[in-house]
């Protein structure tokens, strides 16, 4: 399964094993949901950082301030690096409680696999229609489809973190959907997971 190029990727995650070894952060985005799901391998990289992590790769970094986005940016040509702080940047959900309760997954430090659907859900909500949104929207399947994933935990974030109208979209995205392709979800597996979720979902 694939959905950028090979190359891009393994370059990619190369450069995301060596921030692993000479920074603290909690990796967010695409990369996350791989590591829970091995499914779609990611592009660029999402990571949550404290300020003196920070400081400390804007020596070695040309670390770009996109007050727009309210993130930090480290540029390589290929693929993206992208840098949240808390009480700074915006994902929907408190970024200091997306830290505390941070669990490691391969290595690495991720967020509790409902929140890391909650940051997911709220990227899609903002990129719909364009190449990074269908790239959100098949990480939220793949989180989704998930056999450990608790349906009622999630519920209680939705309310929250005031998720409703996100959540609402996920259930009209869950049920207006009849297969995945790149995701190899035919209709009869997409109608299971249909009725899986649903069956799940407090009422």
């Amino acid at each position: 399964m694939q959905f950028y190029h090979e190359i891009i990727t393994q370059k990619s995650f190369v450069f995301l094993q060596g921030l692993k070894k000479e920074y603290e952060f909690v990796l967010i985005g695409g990369w996350a949901v791989f590591l829970y799901s091995h499914g779609l391998k990611s592009k660029d990289i999402d990571i949550i950082v404290g300020y003196s992590e920070l400081a400390k790769m804007k020596e070695k970094y040309e670390v770009l301030k996109n007050e727009r986005l309210a993130k930090y940016e480290i540029k390589t040509g290929e693929f993206d690096i992208d840098i949240y702080l808390s009480h700074y940047s915006d994902l929907g959900v408190d970024i200091v409680g997306i830290e505390e309760s941070a669990v490691i997954k391969d290595g690495f430090l991720v967020p509790k696999l409902e929140l890391l659907f909650l940051l997911k859900l709220f990227a899609w909500d903002n990129r719909r229609g364009t190449a990074k949104g269908r790239k959100d929207e098949l990480d939220v399947f793949c989180l989704a489809r998930l056999p450990e994933f608790d349906w009622k935990y999630y519920s209680q974030m939705v309310k929250k973190y005031s998720f409703e109208e996100r959540h609402r979209l996920f259930i009209k995205l869950l049920k207006t959907t009849k297969e995945i392709k790149e995701l190899a979800i035919n209709q009869q597996k997409m109608a299971k997971l249909k009725k899986d979720i649903l069956g799940k979902l407090p009422k």
